[in-house]
This record gives C-alpha cells, sequence and structure tokens, in this order.
C-alpha cells in the first residue's frame, strides 16, 4: 500500500547545478490574475512582475541549462531554458495554449517542448492506463511516432538540446512501459494484473542515476522514481519501507534525485512512526535543498507542538447547521474530534462505534466534533452524506482541506484521526483511539468524564 501511494505521488521537479548564467526573459503576458509570472526550479525561483499591459523584461541567473517551470497562475508549462536564451514569450493567459508564442533565442527548442506537449496531452494518462494491454501499446507507439517526426522536422538551433532529445523520446516510452503494470492495476481497477508474457521489457541498461539527464527531462524524472521506488525491498511494515528507502536514497549519486524522492516522502515524518525524529534527521542530513529542509523542520516542529498538555492548535470551520464553529467555543468541556473525508471507506466504518459512544456519552462533559477534509467544492457531497446517514456531533468542513491549518499543525496526512482535547483546549492525546477500539472507554473513564 504504502509503495503504491508513492507511486501515484510522483510530481514533475527540476533540478540544479552550481554554476550560473545570466540570461534575460521578456515578452507579453495578458489576463493573468495577480499580474506575476513565475520561472521554477529546484534551488531556484524567479518571479516577474508584469507591466499593466501585460509586458515585461527580465535578466535572470539560471543555474542549469535543461527544463524548468513556466507559472502564470492559470497556466503551467515546461521550458528549456541555456546560458544561450534570450527567449520572448508571448501568451494570453485565457487561452494560452493557442495563443502561445516564443520568439528569439531558444524559441524554436521551447516552440518543439509546447508541440510535444499537445501530442502527448491529447490523451490523459488516466485514459492511457486504462487501455488493455495491446491498446495500450499501440497509443504508446502512435505517440513516439508522432514526435519522432516532429524532431525529425524541427531545425534546432541548439546541438545540446537535440543531443539530448534523443534519449528523452525513448524515456517517455520506457516510462510508460513501465508505468503500466501498476497504473493499469489502479486506473482500470484489476486488482492483481500482471502484464502478458509477450509486454515488452524495460531497458535495464538505461542509466537510472545521473544528474545531466535529470536536469534535462522531467520524463526522467519520473522513471528514476518509479524505478527507485520498484527496488526498494518492502516485506514488512510501512516503516521497514521507510529505513529501507533511506538506505537506498544515501546510495544514490545524484544530488538532484535524491532531493526529489524526499520531496515526494515528506510526510515519512509522522506521528505514526516512533522514530520520526530519526527519520527527519536522515531527510534533514541528506538534502541540500533549503525550501525542503524548511519544510521537514516546519513538520517535525508541527509534531513536536501537538504533544500532549500543550496547547491545541485552533479551527473555525462551517458547520453544517449553519454558521461556524471554533474550537475555543468549546472551552470547558473535552472535545474528541474525528477527521474524516466522505471518500475515506476506513473513516465511514468507524460511523456505527462513533455514533453509539456518542449516545452512550450524550449530555456528559465531552462534545464530539467532526471535521472533514474533503474539498470546499464537494460541500454538497459532505452535507448529503451527513444528513443520509444522520451523522451526529458537530459537524464542520476545514476551509482548506488537508491544507487547512488545523490539519496542518496536526501534520495529518492519513484519516481517519481521532484527537482529544481537554477543557482549557490543551491536547489530551494527538492520536486518539478510535471509536471501534475499547481503549477509547477506558480513557474516557480514566479522565472521569
Amino acid at each position: 500500500m504504502k509503495k503504491t501511494i508513492y507511486l501515484l505521488l510522483i510530481l514533475i521537479l527540476a533540478s540544479f547545478t552550481t554554476s550560473k548564467d545570466l540570461i534575460t526573459i521578456s515578452g507579453k503576458i495578458t489576463n493573468t490574475e495577480k499580474g506575476t509570472i513565475c520561472i521554477k526550479g529546484e534551488l531556484f525561483e524567479q518571479e516577474i512582475e508584469l507591466k499593466a499591459d501585460g509586458s515585461f523584461s527580465k535578466n535572470i541567473n539560471i543555474t542549469y541549462d535543461g527544463i524548468y517551470t513556466l507559472e502564470t497562475g492559470k497556466n503551467s508549462i515546461p521550458i528549456y531554458l541555456s546560458k544561450e536564451t534570450n527567449l520572448m514569450i508571448l501568451a494570453d493567459d485565457n487561452v494560452f495554449n493557442t495563443s502561445l508564442k516564443f520568439k528569439g533565442q531558444g524559441s524554436i527548442e521551447n516552440q518543439y517542448v509546447a508541440e510535444k506537449s499537445n501530442i502527448t496531452s491529447q490523451i490523459s494518462d488516466e485514459e492511457l492506463y486504462k487501455l488493455d494491454e495491446m491498446e495500450f501499446l499501440n497509443k504508446v507507439n502512435e505517440i513516439k511516432i508522432s514526435i519522432s517526426e516532429l524532431y525529425n522536422k524541427t531545425k534546432f538551433s541548439n546541438a545540446y538540446f537535440k543531443e539530448k532529445e534523443v534519449a528523452n523520446i525513448n524515456y517517455l516510452e520506457q516510462k510508460h512501459l513501465l508505468f503500466y503494470e501498476n497504473y493499469h492495476n489502479f486506473h482500470a481497477q484489476l486488482k492483481g494484473f500482471k502484464v502478458s508474457d509477450k509486454f515488452p521489457k524495460f531497458e535495464e541498461r538505461v542509466d537510472l542515476d545521473n544528474d545531466a539527464d535529470f536536469l534535462f527531462s522531467s520524463e526522467y524524472q519520473k522513471l528514476a522514481t518509479l524505478k527507485f521506488f520498484n527496488n526498494i525491498k518492502f516485506d514488512g511494515t510501512d516503516l521497514d519501507f521507510t529505513i529501507n528507502k533511506i538506505i537506498n536514497i544515501k546510495a544514490l549519486k545524484s544530488q538532484n534525485l535524491k532531493n526529489f524522492i524526499i520531496q515526494n516522502s515528506i510526510y515519512d515524518v509522522n506521528i505514526d512512526y516512533q522514530n520520526y525524529e530519526k527519520i527527519y534527521q536522515e531527510y534533514l542530513s541528506t538534502t541540500n535543498n533549503p525550501k525542503l529542509k524548511e519544510s521537514l523542520t516546519t513538520i517535525y516542529n508541527n509534531i513536536i507542538a501537538t504533544q500532549p498538555h500543550k496547547a491545541s492548535p485552533q479551527f473555525d470551520y462551517e458547520n453544517q447547521k449553519g454558521g461556524k464553529t471554533s474550537l475555543e467555543s468549546l472551552k470547558g468541556k473535552y472535545v474528541y474530534i474525528d477527521v474524516w473525508a466522505t471518500w475515506c471507506e476506513p473513516c465511514l466504518k468507524e460511523v456505527p462505534s462513533l455514533k453509539k459512544v456518542e449516545e452512550e456519552y450524550q449530555g456528559k462533559n465531552i462534545q464530539f466534533v467532526s471535521i472533514s477534509v474533503d474539498n470546499i467544492k464537494d460541500r454538497q457531497k459532505w452535507s448529503n452524506l451527513i444528513n443520509a446517514k444522520q451523522l451526529g456531533g458537530i459537524q464542520l468542513l476545514a476551509d482548506m482541506d488537508f491544507n487547512s491549518e488545523f490539519i496542518k499543525g496536526y501534520a495529518i496526512k492519513k484519516i481517519p484521526r481521532f484527537i482529544l482535547i481537554d477543557p482549557n483546549g490543551n491536547i489530551v492525546n494527538f492520536d486518539a483511539p478510535r471509536p471501534s477500539d475499547s481503549k477509547l472507554i477506558d480513557l474516557f473513564n480514566e479522565l472521569k468524564i
């Protein structure tokens, strides 16, 4: 289960080298929401303020030749930057893909990247991996042929890009082949699916631990990450998996890949593991990314801050019956909090037991609060389920799902989570027993609730 979660969490990130080159980015991007755009890479982030008409010109120090991400607020695209770049970008953020144009040095390569993205986005990953084996292989081959034709007709101005892109096209195909079995299981909901003996084998000779390709290719990043997780021995608990993962991370040569994997593993630092402090220290000493170090430290500090007897993080959330309810307003009684979601099956399995406990303790010195981490756009679904299942207690909807301050304050990434707070607003247990666990009543009796 842990490995599957990591496979689904693979993200697109850029990376770095230590040298810097000054390049010029200019152009005009209209109809942005905030009047700014941002170019990002690992250990690199440059916000550019737009003039009233959307125009801009900025000299920036890039840290490597390779793929970066351009974010406009409404859209996000990969762009190729090198020490030779003098690039003009023109677009309307409301119709970004159809209006996007590049001019100047680097325009040919970036137009190629944009057209290649159009080819690969014609079918979503979900649709692609749902296809049966033969249909999938035919579609992957069709995509590769289209990209190869685009490559062959493009008159590249950057020799390094032209050379690296040959391998990059192969990485795209190899990524799909390596992803298919796991993702077909997930998207087609075919538990235990295995590819046939005729399915093409992954090219084991591919070097998946080098910085040069990692810097150039987001496909390589995803491919290297998946292969990394596939190679971790997993024959025990989630904690065993994490310990083996740390050993494998340290064995990598590529610092970029180390950072990438730690970024995708950041919530290994959690209270479910007794040795979360050691995991935190291992990740902190392995990454050289200051922002990643900051994120790890924030999570770790949140864990320390939610130990027993410390003041609880606060909430003030929408109440299903109207208005808002804050933790502060519940002072004077114990508060037993259920963090859940409508899509969480283990959460829903606790409902009958929770109802029984609520009924048993009705009128006593305790309030029962359920906080849903459903997305705010699913408010009606949340409300309908509460009514359909006749859920009791105080039913609240967190304002930003898992990114809500209360949820982040407790570093919650797995649900259900139950929390017990005393009448003064201090933490009794940040990971209290579930309603179905007899230890909950033992705890209530101990506290004389």
